[in-house]
Formats: C-alpha cells, sequence, structure tokens
C-alpha cells in the first residue's frame, strides 16, 4: 500500500511538472548565441547594431539590453538607434554580474512581463546574464521549481557560478 501510494505521488509530480521549454539555437548573422525560447521569447549575447533589423523581421517588438555602457564592444547608443530605426522599442537594464542588483532584476521583471513588449528580444555580451534572468522569471513568474529554471537558464547561456548563485539566492527570498 505505501508503495503505490509513493508511486502514485511520484507520477502526479512527474506529470504536472511544467517541461522544460525547448530552447532553439540557430545562426542569425550580427547575434551571438541566438535563441528562440518560445514565440514570445528570444534570448542572445552581442549584438551588432545592423541586426536590430533582423530582429524586427523575426517579429520582435522590443529588444531588452542587459550589457554595462562601459563593456567593450557594448554600442548601447547604437544599439538603441538602430534599433529605433528598424521600430523596435529598445529597454536598456544595465546588469553587472559581478555586482548584481536586485533592483534591475525587478525591472527586468516587469519589462519582461509587459504585453507590449512581446515579443521580446532580451541580450547581454555572452547570453549568462539573459539565461541568469530568465530562470528568475521561470521560477517567479511562471511558478517552475528552482531545477528547472536553472536548467532552462543554462540551456540559454548561464554559465557563470557567481551569477547563478545569485539567481538561487534571489529566487529563494522572492518565492
Amino acid at each position: 500500500m505505501m508503495i503505490r501510494i509513493a508511486l502514485a505521488a511520484a507520477f502526479t509530480a512527474l506529470v504536472t511538472m511544467p517541461a522544460l521549454a525547448q530552447v532553439q539555437k540557430k545562426e542569425v548573422p550580427g547575434i551571438r548565441n541566438y535563441s528562440r525560447v518560445d514565440a514570445t521569447v528570444g534570448c542572445g549575447g552581442q549584438v551588432d547594431p545592423a541586426a536590430m533589423a533582423t530582429l524586427k523581421k523575426e517579429g520582435f517588438v522590443s529588444v531588452i539590453n542587459l550589457r554595462l555602457p562601459t563593456e567593450e564592444g557594448a554600442n548601447v547608443e547604437a544599439g538603441r538607434a538602430a534599433a529605433q530605426a528598424a521600430g523596435l522599442k529598445y529597454i536598456h537594464l544595465p546588469f553587472n554580474a559581478a555586482m548584481p542588483d536586485s533592483k534591475v532584476v525587478d525591472s527586468f521583471l516587469a519589462a519582461v512581463s509587459d504585453r507590449s513588449n512581446q515579443p521580446v528580444f532580451i541580450h547581454c555580451g555572452s547570453a549568462s546574464r539573459v539565461g541568469g534572468m530568465w530562470a528568475i522569471k521561470r521560477a517567479l513568474q511562471d511558478k517552475w521549481p528552482l531545477d528547472r529554471a536553472l536548467a532552462e537558464g543554462k540551456a540559454i547561456g548561464l554559465n557563470n557560478p557567481g551569477l547563478e548563485a545569485f539567481v538561487t539566492s534571489y529566487i529563494k527570498s522572492h518565492q
């Protein structure tokens, strides 16, 4: 009887656990580590300003840039101008992975959940910060279990152990 109850509980947990989204990677000229999470979200690393027109053609209406203006090759103003010229909304939320700021995370969560910003393309330098921020979004807004959210964040690009520790701590303190 106990085994049957345990098996039923395990099966229920497995069936009701949200599936890991199928992160689709593809080569897009001018965009490092491009991936599509679903119909409303794309992610990537460094974006050449000339690629903003491609993002518009891909169906995005906004771009969230997590890069610091002081990063080599960030070109924040050139990216903003190119995005606006392509007809994209441009949201700059500089996020320092070495000294993460919870206020930037809060702003990110508000921006990414705003339906007027969707479909949204989110980028940083490599896609590691994007993966971290996305994991937070999945855990807190989509109610995914921490391990699933982190797994998807890693599939997108999260590869910084310090950032992963911040992400985990932020999620646990906001649940």
